[in-house]
């Protein structure tokens, strides 16, 4: 009988399931067994390399929305399914966070504590802000909702144009956000990291920016040329709170722990209580389909059967 392979904090009670610790690697009849496997989330180092020593590897579940690192290791027969909304709630709560401190100078606030001063000024609110959320996926419409309640005019953009022109389902294609840039007051970037993504906030993006505006990045940190927001933080032009960074993480002597008006989070979108409890329905649904053959859900690469 092919056995399941999953972290033990988010493998659920099931016959065939084989929790493993994080850091400890399965035994060889584990991975010679092995045909549903779930890499490891937070450990040591990654682990999706172990695919290529699993011979009977039919279906694979990452904890995570992203699932470009897991491409290289993936072999040509096996079906690989991301965390499609498992991270959605807590990701776009952070974004909210973000987008509160920088605005109203939290961060300043926190750092002040440590030298016992009092830090009392005039600050931008939320309230009647444009919000242009670049990524109308699972994340940014999490992050939509969210912000419904604070009086702010929200924008969304996706790959191609979607909804009712001037309705609340309107979504605006990729190819208008140059447009777009220019009259918001805060972009969150909440896309998946793609060939078209990548490098995709670039001098020419964050010139088109209104001066004071705030870019917040919840995505992947190579969405975002790094040097390039450098040049623009130091100029004094834009503010940018950042929870992913390229590279990541930081190394100490980095030049981004430098520059003015920046607030960074290290890749904490995910890393909550709800994280959990979202992956163990998940995880439990994709098994169930796998042992029924059925397709599998969210699948990023392969084909179903």
């Amino acid at each position: 009988m092919l056995v399941a392979l999953i972290p033990e904090f988010v493998a659920p009670a099931a016959p065939g399931v084989i929790g493993y610790h994080e850091a400890i690697e399965p035994s060889a009849d584990l991975l010679d067994r092995c045909g549903f496997f779930v890499p490891h989330y937070l450990g040591p180092e990654p682990n999706s390399h172990l695919m290529a020593r699993m011979p009977k590897l039919e279906r694979a579940q990452l904890l995570t929305a992203g699932f470009e690192a897991a491409l290289p290791f993936l072999p040509p027969s096996v079906l690989l399914s991301n965390a499609v909304g498992v991270h959605d709630a807590a990701t776009a709560e952070l974004a909210v966070g973000l987008i509160l401190a920088s605005l109203r100078g939290i961060d300043d606030a926190s750092r002040a504590m440590t030298t016992a001063t009092w830090i009392h000024g005039h600050h931008t609110s939320l309230a009647d802000r444009r919000v242009l959320i670049v990524g109308a996926g699972g994340v940014g419409s999490a992050l939509a909702r969210r912000l419904d309640g604070f009086e702010v005019e929200v924008t969304m953009v996706a790959r191609s144009r979607r909804g009712t022109a001037g309705g609340p389902d309107e979504v605006a294609a990729m190819s208008e956000l140059e447009g777009l840039l220019p009259s918001a007051d805060v972009v969150v970037l909440a896309v998946p990291l793609t060939e078209e993504t990548r490098g995709l906030v670039d001098a020419s993006f964050l010139a088109r920016m209104r001066e004071g505006s705030l870019l917040v990045n919840v995505a992947r940190g190579p969405v975002v040329r790094t040097n390039d927001l450098a040049s623009a933080l130091q100029s004094g032009r834009i503010r940018a709170a950042l929870d992913v960074t390229d590279p990541e993480p930081l190394p100490v002597d980095h030049p981004l722990w430098r520059c003015p008006n920046l607030l960074i989070t290290g890749h904490l979108g995910g890393n909550t209580t709800s994280f959990p409890p979202r992956a163990i329905r998940l995880i439990a649904e994709q098994l169930r389909r796998w042992r029924a053959g059925e397709p599998a859900l969210h699948v990023v690469a392969g084909a179903n059967p």
